[in-house]
C-alpha cells in the first residue's frame, strides 16, 4: 500500500467530493420519494402513472410534476435504465451488475491516478454512480426529477448524482485536454 497517497490532501479532497455526490444525493431522495417505494429489488412504485400536481414535496411515488419554468419542470420519472434509458430491458441484477463493475473500475483508476483532476473527477463519477446503483437497489429503477424541455423537445431528465457525474467526466476531459497541468518549459 502506497503510504503517500493516503497521506496526500488530494485523495481527502476527492474522497470528501465522493461523500458528498453521494450523500447529498441520497437526501434528495429520501426526503423527495415515498417510503413505500423501499423494496429491496422489486419496483413498486415503477409504473408508468399520468402526470399530475403533487399536494406536497415529499412522499412522490412517480408521475408528479411541477412545472417550474416554460423550460423546467420538477418531476418524478423512473429510470429503468442506465443513461438516457439504455439497456432497460435487462433485469435489475444485471444493471447493478453491470454498475458495480463499473465503480469497480472506476476505483481502481482513482486509486493509481496521480493528477488532482483526475481524482477528483473519478471521486464525482463514483459517489453519483454509487448512488444510482443504491436505486436500483432500493427502488428497482433510478428516481430522476429534473426535466428541461423545449416546446416539443424533451431533453435529459436527471438527479443529483447524474450531476456529479457530469461534471466528473467534464474534469476528465479536462485533464485529458492537459488544463491544470504544469506548462512544460520552453528550450
Amino acid at each position: 500500500m502506497n503510504i503517500t497517497k493516503l497521506t496526500n490532501p488530494a485523495t481527502y479532497f476527492s474522497l470528501t467530493a465522493a461523500i458528498l455526490a453521494f450523500g447529498i444525493d441520497r437526501a434528495h431522495k429520501a426526503f423527495q420519494v415515498s417510503a413505500d417505494c423501499i423494496a429491496l429489488g422489486a419496483a413498486p412504485c415503477v409504473e408508468v402513472f399520468t402526470s399530475y400536481i403533487p399536494v406536497s414535496m415529499s412522499n412522490w411515488r412517480g408521475g408528479e410534476v411541477v412545472r417550474v419554468t416554460d423550460f423546467f419542470d420538477y418531476v418524478l420519472v423512473w429510470n429503468t435504465g442506465i443513461s438516457y434509458g439504455l439497456f432497460d430491458s435487462l433485469p435489475v441484477w444485471g444493471l447493478g451488475a453491470i454498475m458495480l463493475v463499473a465503480i469497480a473500475l472506476l476505483s481502481v483508476w482513482w486509486w493509481r491516478a496521480d493528477s488532482r483532476l483526475i481524482r477528483m473527477g473519478l471521486a464525482l463519477c463514483i459517489g453519483g454512480a454509487l448512488s444510482n446503483a443504491l436505486d436500483r437497489l432500493l427502488y428497482g429503477a433510478v428516481a430522476d426529477f429534473f426535466h428541461f424541455h423545449w416546446q416539443s423537445y424533451s431533453f435529459y431528465i436527471f438527479n443529483i448524482a447524474d450531476v456529479a457525474i457530469t461534471l466528473g467526466v467534464i474534469l476528465l476531459i479536462a485533464d485529458m485536454l492537459g488544463i491544470g497541468r504544469p506548462r512544460a518549459a520552453k528550450a
